[in-house]
């Protein structure tokens, strides 16, 4: 591969909005009114909002389109007299949040799985890469599956939850496998079997409808994409941006190579000590087949991707910004940090507040 990288990706973010004593505000339908000609959104609960990015390439455009939707959603909050932060969970104590956002099947859903989903909401970041078909999605969903918990070491964002440090590094990961349909998916040899799997989910009742299968990658219902569901929210653009580029070059490898049928209970488990332990927990390394932290998982992956990276300009930002993170540590480790230096919630849901919508670069 040369020049511009040929695989598209989209990226999707869901955001909460928090007052000024840290609780959630439901201004989040009135957060996004004004929103033109971007795709901003209400989520499932009112104390959140979602932005959905362009079909782009370059780590460039994907950095520039999240800083300007950032950017409006932030502004929207701060409009209704909220902040916006990205945060796999709400870092302070929450009275009982059950105001469900607008939309006939929220309300469905809400009615669906009963009342954990207001009291434990999370934030997660999607990114979808374009494949050809759906069955093409299937065989990149079958290579992703091992690399899942090594994504998710690298994401992880959410140590609070309840006013509490969980001691893991991403509590929205343990919360959000309580849904019937969410973890790794199983390992699948053909469009029939995948179909036969959700058609039988669907007959259980644990998914209402196909959208609801939330496996951690999965074809996408709505478009000719291989969506990777597993990230907390980043932080920083930057994060998000080098999540984005790392899942391209995963389905770029998935293309061009043979899958391995990791059992869905090593991958369940092995993402149970990402959200642990974050960036510095061990993680099997889908290539040398042993448990590796997950800092040299992935930075063997960006090694062995130096020329294609280079080519299409990439190089130096996602280097700059492993070295970043080697210094200033995971969204996790800075959440703690912030807490850490006086003792007080208040500052961590500042310092997410003043970092979600930054716009420089981690760079120099």
């Amino acid at each position: 591969m040369s020049g511009q990288p040929e695989l598209t990706v989209g990226v999707e973010e869901e955001f909460f909005l928090v007052g000024p004593d840290g609780g959630l505000v439901n201004q989040g339908p009135e957060a996004v009114a004004d929103a033109t000609g971007v795709d901003l959104k209400p989520e499932l609960l009112r104390c959140q909002v979602e932005s959905a990015t362009g079909v782009l390439r370059t780590a460039d455009d994907i950095r520039g389109e999240l800083v300007e939707l950032r950017g409006l959603l932030a502004k929207g909050a701060a409009d209704q007299g909220a902040a916006l932060i990205a945060s796999g969970t709400a870092p302070h104590p929450q009275p009982e949040i059950s105001v469900i956002g607008p939309g006939t099947r929220y309300n469905r859903i809400a009615r669906h799985i009963g009342s954990f989903i207001a009291s434990d909401v999370t934030c997660g970041c999607h990114v979808h890469v374009g494949v050809e078909d759906r069955a093409a999605g299937l065989r990149v969903a079958n290579h992703l599956r091992p690399w899942l918990p090594a994504l998710l070491a690298w994401s992880a964002n959410s140590p609070f939850h309840g006013g509490v440090d969980t001691g893991y590094a991403s509590t929205r990961h343990v919360l959000w496998n309580r849904w019937p349909t969410a973890g790794p998916p199983p390992y699948v040899s053909s469009l029939a079997e995948y179909e036969e799997i959700v058609a039988g989910l669907l007959a259980t009742g644990a998914a209402m409808d196909r959208k609801m299968v939330y496996w951690e990658v999965r074809p996408s219902e709505a478009q000719p994409t291989v969506e990777v569901r597993i990230p907390d929210v980043l932080g920083t653009v930057q994060e998000a941006t080098f999540i984005a580029v790392l899942v391209r070059l995963l389905v770029s490898d998935a293309l061009r190579g043979d899958p391995d049928p990791v059992p869905t209970e090593i991958i369940r488990a092995a993402s149970w000590r990402a959200a642990r332990g974050g960036r510095s927990a061990s993680v099997p390394d889908p290539r040398l087949r042993t448990l590796r932290e997950a800092t040299a998982v992935v930075g063997d992956l960006i090694r062995d991707h130096t020329d294609d990276l280079r080519a299409s300009g990439e190089l130096d930002f996602m280097r700059a910004t492993a070295t970043w993170l080697d210094h200033h540590g995971d969204g996790a480790h800075r959440q703690r940090e912030a807490f850490e230096r006086a003792g007080n919630i208040d500052d961590v849901t500042r310092m997410l507040a003043e970092q979600t919508s930054l716009s420089r670069t981690t760079e120099g």
